[in-house]
């Protein structure tokens, strides 16, 4: 049996799902503690790790798991239901693996060569896309061979354990202006500073740092991408398509667990009306959660990227975002006044499930974007 069909072999017998079953009561133990102290969640990373999540999305055939895409939204939304930072952050992880993966396959990008080192190096991507969408920050300054980059790049989750961070600059080219470029620069490139910055309200173990690239040499054959500053570029339907689902399944597991946590609580109480009420309301919106969020599950394994799915991915980024932050409400009245003690991690929750509002497209740009597409405005307008 060559090598190739035994790693297909092995990986068709990973159940990706049942993998983070049996990981997450070691999540969810570390998850309060990583709250308290404002601390990356280290040690979850380094499990997730061991068990080889980090490369469970790429194909087989490149050296990696083969879990499909919505597998990988079933696994982070598993972690999503023990701990709200791990599954989050390692969110930022797999929709850089998941796009390149689409690339490769659909556009026959040259993107399996980084596939490859993230299956055969256990590389850990993080990304600096949130903060800078589609006006990017930082400056690229031409010299001889590449670019000299500087910037901050903030929320840039996972950052302590990150071995390629992929993000953008600004290059203002003489000829087209101001041109966005991407590519990745290792951690360990000279120049490149990580600020420990992250004291934040929720998703506190998410370690959402600043990185600082003072002067860092990028070569030019390492710039993978140009587009034009501020407007909408292919390559960025194809972002908003590929990693929201995943981004989301981390909130809908918080959710998830919430709720969880809110009817055991409830079931050992008096049914009364006012109780069952409570229930049916918080169930209610954890379904309009759940059903939005398959619905950008399946436009993500079926769409073609464009302006209308980017539409329809966004509608569905608002709507799971608000379900899930509803249902998480909820859950805190249903499980009354004990809920307010950290110990029974719904408080938790529902600092880490506000986290929903503030990745792009934000509600009222992603109104302004649906309104306009469906009044045939211009996107970029």
């Amino acid at each position: 049996m060559s090598t190739s069909h035994a790693i297909a072999e092995l990986a068709t017998r990973i159940d990706w799902l049942a993998r983070a079953e049996a990981v997450a009561g070691q999540l969810a133990a570390n998850a309060a503690r990583h709250d308290a102290e404002d601390s990356f969640v280290a040690d979850n990373y380094a499990l997730l790790k061991e068990q080889g999540f980090f490369s469970a999305h790429v194909p087989a055939e490149l050296g990696g798991g083969d879990a499909n895409y919505a597998e990988t939204a079933a696994v982070i939304r598993r972690l999503g239901s023990a701990c709200g930072s791990t599954a989050l952050t390692y969110s930022m992880h797999s929709h850089l693996v998941a796009a390149a993966l689409w690339r490769w396959r659909n556009q026959k990008a040259p993107t399996d060569g980084l596939l490859k080192r993230v299956a055969a190096e256990n590389l850990v991507l993080i990304s600096s896309g949130g903060s800078d969408w589609l006006k990017s920050a930082g400056d690229a300054v031409k010299v001889d061979g590449g670019f000299r980059i500087t910037a901050r790049k903030i929320f840039s989750s996972g950052c302590l354990a990150g071995d390629l961070l992929m993000t953008s600059a600004v290059y203002d080219d003489p000829e087209a202006g101001p041109t966005v470029l991407h590519f990745g620069v290792p951690f360990s490139a000279e120049g490149v500073e990580i600020h420990e910055t992250w004291r934040v309200m929720g998703m506190r173990g998410t370690g959402s740092h600043d990185v600082e690239l003072n002067g860092v040499f990028v070569p030019d054959a390492a710039i993978a991408g140009r587009r034009e500053q501020g407007k909408w570029h292919p390559l960025f339907h194809i972002i908003s398509l590929i990693a929201f689902p995943l981004i989301y399944a981390a909130y809908l597991g918080v959710a998830e667990g919430a709720r969880a946590k809110a009817l055991e609580v409830a079931r050992r109480r008096p049914a009364d009306e006012g109780l069952m009420q409570l229930v049916g309301e918080m169930q209610n919106a954890f379904s309009a959660a759940e059903a939005s969020h398959d619905r950008m599950i399946r436009l993500a394994q079926t769409a073609t990227p464009g302006a209308d799915t980017t539409s329809e991915v966004m509608i569905g980024r608002t709507l799971v975002g608000e379900a899930a932050i509803r249902t998480t409400e909820l859950a805190l009245e249903v499980a009354g006044g004990g809920a307010f003690h950290r110990s029974m991690g719904i408080e938790r929750a529902f600092r880490d499930v506000q986290g929903a509002r503030f990745h792009p497209m934000q509600q009222k740009a992603q109104l302004r974007y649906t309104g306009r597409l469906a009044l045939g405005l211009d996107i970029d307008g």
